[in-house]
């Protein structure tokens, strides 16, 4: 599993004429590598995951997953969005094999596949729930094992847990990362969370807006499970922080030039750090 995923110089805006959303992004994600793209809203990182996705063609250059170009949704990458999108009228076991029953495998293929899914997630024992009944960590659990179902070679995240409560988030967090690592599958995660950023990549990338584009990258080099209580955790925390409040001083203006981003707020004004938000 897993697959490498090359971002060949995409810009995009959605009319002509508009304002440039995402302007010269180019990355190569490697097979099997955990990136988290971070930004303030409306720097693009979403719409970024959604031409990944397939979801959205972007105005100029392209995306290609495993050397292939990227122009329509695909089993083989998966995407998780903030909300689980469960179907309320199946139980677990059903939701999570439905990806199966579309792709026409056999029901002792699908009994066997949900059966280790549903193991791997925690949620062996509420296999016959009624997913209403269940809390939204476990929801969340359900739309994993549902992505995992196909055997994607990529998995996109679109904050799925920024609803959660701390200690839930905290734990999928760690969950997810430790399942695309132990699969070999990519992962990349849009989130606003400096301290989800650490937890969950090998590779941060942090993105400017007016228009998005990467404007710096940062290497996580810890051990796996993460420690958010570690000297090192808290170093590379540090680093971000210092790398984004960097990127984050400038604006381009519209001859392309970069210029210094005026203070937004009392707290820009103050300089107290970015702070991290759950949402929006």
């Amino acid at each position: 599993m897993g697959a490498t995923i090359h971002l060949n110089a995409i810009t995009h805006r959605y009319k002509a004429g508009a304002p440039t959303v995402l302007e010269d992004i180019d990355d190569q994600i490697k097979s099997g590598e955990r990136v988290v793209l971070i930004g303030r809203s409306g720097c693009g990182k979403s719409t970024l995951l959604h031409m990944i996705a397939g979801l959205l063609m972007p105005a100029e250059g392209c995306v290609k997953i495993a050397g292939r170009q990227v122009v329509r949704p695909s089993a083989k990458w998966n995407m998780m969005f903030q909300k689980p999108s469960l179907y309320p009228w199946m139980n677990v076991r059903d939701n999570v094999a439905l990806g199966l029953r579309f792709a026409g495998a056999g029901k002792a293929e699908i009994r066997e596949r949900v059966a280790g899914l549903l193991d791997l997630v925690g949620l062996a024992d509420q296999a016959g729930a009624n997913v209403q009944s269940l809390s939204g960590g476990q929801q969340q659990r359900v739309a994993l094992a549902r992505s995992l179902a196909t055997r994607p070679d990529v998995l996109l995240l679109d904050e799925p847990f920024s609803a959660l409560d701390a200690f839930t988030r905290a734990s999928l967090q760690q969950e997810v990362a430790g399942i695309c690592g132990d699969l070999g599958i990519t992962l990349v995660t849009v989130t606003h969370d400096i301290d989800e950023a650490i937890l969950m990549a090998d590779r941060v990338l942090i993105m400017g807006r007016n228009p998005g584009r990467i404007e710096a990258r940062l290497t996580v080099d810890l051990p796996w499970p993460r420690d958010p209580g570690s000297v090192d955790f808290q170093q590379r925390r540090r680093a971000l922080m210092e790398q984004f409040q960097q990127t984050d001083q400038f604006q381009q203006t519209g001859d392309g030039s970069r210029t210094e981003r005026p203070p937004s707020s009392a707290q820009d004004r103050d300089g107290a750090p970015w702070r991290r938000v759950s949402n929006g």
